[in-house]
């Protein structure tokens, strides 16, 4: 994409395959594994997730994350390729404080959208947000990991899904059964929408030894973690809980900043996956 105000300019490029490891980046990972966190300290992260994202948006309050106006470039499904989506239920688990729903209902506003977050605080901030509406948006607490959601919510209720960067917070040993939660909810022919962070993305790389909880999976400074995915895991992961697969790849973005001679390279995953009709 070109944008002739900006020094930046960013690139997307989509892959089958994961980036090749040079021996710099193999050592890296080798000392990632010199000394992971403590089982004690993984367990405590498991039990403070909750805190510990409400803290996040405690010090951030809406401030972090940028509005995601790239999601309806991405996914056509989201305005229905230009047609009308009148009448179409939305579900976005993770919503944080609203940089995906509130762009969403500018450009595409007859549809309902459900949203809950794991942090009150981020709700909170979406319930006070000035183009909140209760007639559009359905915002509540919930953990994805528990069958709360399924006792919130009408079963085969929505159309679609979006999972954007929120599967990677989670513990791996919760991925099945919150798949199992949203395939109950969606209804025949619904669609999830996933984006996250991709095997050997940059940030992964950069996590020192000590920071390492389990393959893949790291703690931040702040307590919240990371999982890094590999398209290979989503695959197994989606079709295990019974989805089909509509596309599942990489996309290695780069960052470039001509000026400041910057480039910065980011892999993520990216895909689309189907309840049978």
């Amino acid at each position: 994409m070109e944008n002739c105000k900006q020094e930046f300019e960013e690139v997307d490029v989509v892959f089958s395959k994961t980036k090749h490891l040079t021996k710099e980046e193999c050592t890296k990972l080798q000392l990632q594994d010199s000394r992971l966190v403590s089982e004690f300290q993984a367990s405590k992260l498991e039990i403070d997730a909750k805190k510990n994202w409400d803290l996040f948006y405690k010090r951030n309050e809406t401030r972090f994350f940028k509005d995601r106006r790239w999601t309806t470039r991405e996914f056509k499904e989201l305005v229905n390729g230009g047609k009308s989506c009148s009448g179409k239920v939305l579900m976005e688990i993770g919503c944080g404080v609203g940089n995906l729903i509130f762009p969403l209902l500018e450009e595409e506003p007859n549809i309902f959208v459900h949203a809950c977050d794991l942090s009150p605080r981020a709700i909170e901030f979406v319930k006070n947000h000035p183009s909140f509406s209760s007639d559009k948006i359905n915002a509540f607490v919930c953990d994805i990991t528990t069958d709360e959601i399924t006792r919130q919510l009408e079963l085969s209720c929505v159309d679609v899904v979006t999972l954007i960067f929120v599967l990677s917070a989670i513990h791996p040993q919760k991925f099945a059964i919150c798949l199992e939660n949203i395939y109950k909810l969606l209804k025949p022919g619904g669609i999830v929408l996933f984006r996250d962070y991709g095997l050997y993305d940059m940030a992964q790389l950069r996590f020192k030894a000590g920071h390492k909880i389990s393959e893949n999976f790291y703690m931040r400074q702040d307590g919240t973690r990371s999982y890094y995915f590999s398209i290979e895991f989503l695959r197994d992961l989606f079709t295990g809980a019974g989805f089909n697969i509509i596309c599942n790849d990489y996309v290695h973005r780069r960052t470039i900043n001509k000026k400041e001679n910057l480039d910065v390279p980011r892999i993520f995953v990216q895909g689309k996956f189907q309840k049978p009709s």
